[in-house]
């Protein structure tokens, strides 16, 4: 029922709902060999996962050219977008970076399998020759002032960056504030009343 519910909240295509069925199934089938999701979490799959990803296509308002998920790990939130633009925003191009070779192996697989407009980097963010992208998530990777240190190098000139946080943000920006320069805007996250989703912009350190 999970799963219906939030294929209709998504409202998405018979070939899409099926790409992240399938999806789903590889993340459990993986998950008994690679630790990709908390075995805690996998019951709950569809919202803890596959929705909280999801949601954060809902606040671009263009078709990027290229988004840089950084710490894609088991592919969440990086492969549910690819999944989603291949129905409205097929020129869109996906870079996962995961250092974790077997992480990386899983999400290669994924993505060959889900036949996907998407490229994976089996090496260390900091490591990468500048992306130059226009959007940059990760989820679940590291504390603000981190992440921002890791993404910035990557945004192209009019780039944003979108990264879920938990209760912990408004001190996460505090933090960051610190050493960065950046336009911040908290949106409301569909899947936990504590968490937000940051939009920022204009990242420059200080």
């Amino acid at each position: 029922m999970m799963q219906e519910s939030v294929l209709t909240q998504l409202d998405v295509s018979r070939e899409t709902s099926e790409k992240l069925s399938h999806f789903v199934a590889l993340v459990e089938k993986w998950n008994k060999a690679v630790n990709l999701i908390g075995r805690s979490t996998v019951d709950s799959i569809w919202t803890r996962h596959v929705l909280d990803s999801a949601q954060l296509r809902a606040h671009l308002a263009l078709h990027p050219r290229l988004w840089l998920d950084l710490g894609s790990g088991s592919g969440f939130p990086g492969i549910v977008i690819a999944i989603l633009a291949a129905d409205d925003s097929p020129q869109s191009r996906f870079v996962l970076v995961e250092s974790d070779q077997r992480k990386a192996t899983f999400l290669r697989t994924a993505c060959r399998e889900l036949e996907l407009s998407a490229s994976v980097l089996a090496a260390r963010i900091e490591s990468l020759p500048p992306q130059g992208a226009d959007v940059i998530s990760a989820r679940a990777l590291a504390a603000l002032p981190e992440l921002c240190a890791l993404a910035a190098p990557h945004l192209a000139p009019n780039g944003i960056c979108l990264f879920p946080k938990g209760a912990g943000h408004i001190s996460e920006i505090a933090a960051a504030r610190q050493s960065w320069n950046m336009e911040v805007e908290t949106l409301p996250s569909l899947t936990d009343p504590d968490a937000v989703i940051l939009k920022l912009k204009a990242l420059a350190h200080v």
